[in-house]
């Protein structure tokens, strides 16, 4: 087996494309080597954990409302090649994911961890979910499996801050600046939504280095 680790954060469009793209690849190569852990990385630590109001956030970063809808054309073409979704006009909020990386990080040591991704996803782009506000976070366990209760609170506590901070900090000083990153049995980097194409490449090159 191989590890995949995946830098990612829930609230960047291009790691939900990213995901889609590797769970194609994934399903077309049932006997794919990869064993994947998702890492914590967010695009935006300085937001407050209420979150920002979501089209005051895009008018910050694009500068105009005509770019803003260009660059959500643009993601929802390529969301149709990939076969996923955007719902752009259910996102109220940009929110702060640092509690959504810790639910990630629990979900990871009972081994739901990509299930749990997955749910962030569709939480945030398919149904405009605040995946900032710990009462959601807690649903999206309890429809992980999880106990939602034990998930609710453990968010009211501080545990496992230090350790997401640590493990943000390391991937940084690794020279990880954007996501989504993805890092190949700990020696190649793949940075950004790769299409399936590629995934099935590098699949087939592991394999035939295998049998070499």
């Amino acid at each position: 087996m191989i590890r995949l680790d995946i830098f990612s954060d829930p609230v960047c469009p291009w790691c939900y494309l990213g995901k889609t793209n590797l769970d194609r690849a994934l399903e077309t190569h049932p006997d794919h080597p990869f064993v994947i852990e998702w890492h914590p990385f967010q695009l935006s630590p300085q937001t407050p954990p209420e979150g920002y109001d979501r089209a005051e956030y895009l008018l910050r970063i694009f500068g105009t409302q005509k770019q803003t809808v260009a660059a959500h054309l643009r993601l929802q073409e390529l969301a149709r090649e990939a076969g996923a979704e955007f719902n752009f006009e259910a996102i109220k909020t940009t929110p702060n994911t640092f509690d959504a990386h810790r639910l990630i990080h629990w979900a990871g040591l009972e081994g739901q961890q990509s299930q749990v991704v997955s749910a962030l996803f569709r939480a945030y782009w398919r149904e405009g979910r605040d995946i900032g506000n710990r009462a959601v976070l807690a649903e999206l366990a309890g429809e992980c499996g999880m106990d939602p209760r034990a998930v609710a609170r453990l968010l009211v506590s501080d545990a496992d801050v230090d350790v997401i901070r640590t493990r943000e900090r390391h991937a940084r000083e690794k020279g990880i600046s954007a996501v989504p990153t993805f890092i190949v049995a700990d020696q190649y980097a793949l940075s950004g939504a790769q299409p399936p194409q590629l995934w099935g490449q590098v699949i087939a090159e592991l394999a035939g280095a295998d049998r070499a």
